[in-house]
């Protein structure tokens, strides 16, 4: 019995998704190719032999349900750092030693995936991400809700909107970390490094600061609504502009640092902390 190959959706196809298809459709074999850094935006790859070929930086999305097929797909050894496969389908797909760092993982469906030694240090995934059963994706390195991350080097990842609820982020160095508009409630970062990290529009309801260091955060428009800072170690240059929910406590121990701490300028946002707290909404 001849096995139909795998075709692109005919309104989505690039020169390259049409090149890959043709190879396919004349039996020839992909390993090892380099297909970094294009868009292959809804293609369909199922059940193709991918091993150690090069996705790496190309986007392989879906959008209205005409999502990138990879079921069954032989992705051994594949590279697949900082790929965009947001709503892939992988169901079976074998990524045994796979590279999946900073990869968006977010609505991937990996059901029955095989995922011996892949690499997943700042993947990224979410409450629709579906993980093959058994598999600890919370404690393999990836990013996202309930995520064990204690002690992880994150400084200066690009955590924009991820949402990280109810993760574990204590002792985690996080220096320069761009957490614009990210889900962070619940978080622990108790003992956490922050300083310079952006929380721009960040949610931080109930996350645990405690004994943070927070020199030159940027928490503008941040919602801190119950959470701790106690025992805070640096704030000199934090900004708390029209920050949501601080509580009097919190502001009263953040104005208890010496006046040097206080009137220190924010690189970025070119105000002092003891400024920022007369901005609050």
């Amino acid at each position: 019995m001849v096995q139909a190959m795998p075709t692109t959706a005919s309104s989505n196809k690039s020169l390259a998704a049409a090149n890959i298809t043709a190879k396919l459709n004349l039996g020839e074999s992909l390993a090892n190719a380099d297909y970094s850094n294009l868009d292959l935006y809804a293609i369909a790859l199922n059940n193709a032999n991918l091993e150690q070929v090069d996705f790496s930086q190309s986007i392989l999305t879906n959008a209205e349900l005409v999502g990138v097929n990879l079921t069954g797909a032989n992705l051994r050894g594949a590279d697949l750092r900082g790929a965009n496969l947001t709503g892939a389908n992988l169901t079976g797909a074998d990524l045994t030693g796979a590279y999946l760092s900073r990869a968006d993982l977010r609505q991937v469906n990996l059901s029955d995936a095989i995922l011996q030694d892949t690499q997943f240090q700042l993947t990224i995934y979410d409450h629709d991400t579906v993980f093959p059963e058994g598999f600890d994706y919370q404690g393999s390195g990836a990013v996202g809700p309930k995520a064990k991350l204690n002690g992880a080097f994150l400084n200066t990842a690009n955590l924009r909107g991820v949402d990280l609820t109810g993760a574990k982020m204590m002792g985690a160095y996080l220096s320069g970390t761009d957490f614009t508009g990210a889900i962070l409630d619940d978080v622990s970062f108790s003992g956490a490094n922050l300083q310079k990290a952006i929380m721009t529009g960040a949610s931080l309801r109930n996350a645990r600061l405690g004994n943070t260091e927070l020199g030159g955060v940027d928490l503008r428009a941040a919602d801190l609504t119950g959470a701790n800072l106690e025992h805070i170690q640096n704030i000199a240059g934090a900004d708390f502009s029209f920050a949501k929910g601080l509580s009097e406590e919190a502001r009263s121990a953040i104005l208890s640092f010496p006046a040097s701490d206080l009137t220190t300028w924010n690189g970025y946002t070119r105000c002092t902390t003891r400024d920022s707290l007369e901005n609050q909404l």
